[in-house]
């Protein structure tokens, strides 16, 4: 029998290499077509790598951590007697086989019997960190997936394990690999090679939060919620419509700024694995509640690790909140090419003088960030005191809205 040698496909637009995550398979295991060899990480979402024929794993090559050209040797898999001829039609002779000292690579018990625990990538990691096999859960989402519900229930029901006896003196050590390694690469990219400038200033929310505490109680035939944000990215797409400068990339190598009409506003979002950006795309024909609804798709999708690779790329401006923890002021980092970030600091009430007299009102920080290249310190004053003016005023942000 010949032995099918399987590289690694094209990803990805622009992708030349990906991260190795985690292998699916064992050498030995046997395999069918469409059934998920690997997982691998690019720079724009998290890919599974599956099985273009059937037959049994002779060969594994790299361990998780690597990165991997595009085009490069992947998996072996020596087909079976009943598989096409025309199957075959990247063969590898079998001798090779032998060349290849396959890795130490773990995968689900089920595994061996040709059926895992289906499960979003992030659901995986942190049943991984937990010490729990995902075959012995029964998952309760589409085709019995394992969602992050069904992690929190199974651990309810586990009992408590004893406290260890003795405390380990040496460091916890672990490797940054996959996402956070991303995530390290391109920060450092984006804080080294861009100037930043920073520019923060209060913002009064006291009419809109009564604003959104009425629209709530009303509520919407789609059943959505109003947060702070789609008022905000409201607000954005008004600002950028005026400063189109800002809702822009720049190109160093090329020394070009690119500025877009559409605004495609990125989410920073707080996952288990780290932060992504999902991205809320053509933000500028999309009116409250839509903006609403879909900022909680593209939040929710980043967070159980099913967003797709145009959920989470084309964003041209980016916002980032961190809530109740958002402090008083930040100093948020650009997401490299965008030229501004909007930082949403955390909301409290503080006496506010007003009147010939001190009053309570809810106020929160905005605290933005602008690559200095593009954006002189007039021009990022400017942008965030139209958006302050515009939540101050919410009427305003409704002026040219038929409905």
């Amino acid at each position: 029998m010949s032995v099918y040698g399987v590289r690694l496909p094209d990803v990805g637009e622009g992708v030349a290499e990906a991260e190795l995550i985690e292998w699916h398979v064992r050498v030995g295991d046997r395999v069918t077509e469409e059934s998920v060899l690997a997982e691998v990480l690019t720079d724009k979402a998290t890919v599974e790598i599956a099985s273009p024929v059937t037959g049994t794993v002779t060969y594994l090559h790299g361990e998780p951590g690597d990165r991997l050209a595009v085009g490069a040797e992947f998996v072996g898999i020596e087909l079976e007697a009943t598989a096409p001829a025309e199957a075959a039609g990247a063969p590898v002779p079998e001798a090779a086989a032998a060349l290849v000292a396959p890795p130490a690579v773990t995968s689900p018990p089920a595994a061996a019997t040709g059926s895992r625990a289906t499960a979003a990538p992030a659901v995986r990691a942190r049943a991984r960190a937990l010490g729990i096999d995902l075959a012995t859960i029964t998952g309760s989402g589409p085709q019995g997936r394992v969602l992050h519900d069904d992690l929190d229930h199974h651990l309810a029901g586990a009992t408590a394990r004893p406290a260890a006896a003795v405390v380990a003196v040496a460091p916890r050590t672990e490797a940054v690999r996959g996402l956070r390694r991303r995530i390290a690469e391109r920060l450092t990219a984006s804080w080294t090679q861009i100037p930043h400038i920073t520019y923060v200033d209060d913002i009064d929310a006291t009419e809109l939060e009564s604003l959104r505490a009425e629209l709530n109680r009303r509520g919407h035939p789609s059943g959505v919620h109003l947060t702070l944000m789609p008022f905000l990215v409201r607000a954005l797409v008004i600002a950028c419509g005026e400063q189109p400068r800002l809702n822009a990339t720049y190109d160093a190598a090329a020394e070009m700024l690119s500025m877009y009409e559409a605004v495609h506003v990125g989410i920073a979002t707080q996952t288990p694995n780290g932060l992504v950006v999902p991205v809320v795309h053509h933000a500028e024909g999309r009116r409250l509640w839509e903006l609403a609804g879909e900022i909680g798709r593209v939040t929710a999708t980043a967070r159980d690790g099913t967003a797709t690779r145009e959920t989470l790329t084309g964003s041209t401006i980016t916002i980032t909140s961190l809530g109740a923890l958002g402090g008083l002021a930040t100093t948020p980092i650009i997401n490299q090419p965008e030229v501004a970030i909007i930082g949403v600091n955390r909301m409290e009430t503080r006496p506010v003088w007003r009147n010939a007299t001190f009053e309570p009102r809810l106020m929160f920080n905005l605290s933005s960030s602008f690559d200095h290249r593009i954006v002189d310190g007039w021009d990022a004053a400017t942008f965030v005191q139209r958006i302050k003016s515009l939540l101050e005023l919410p009427a305003l942000l409704f002026v040219d809205d038929e409905g």
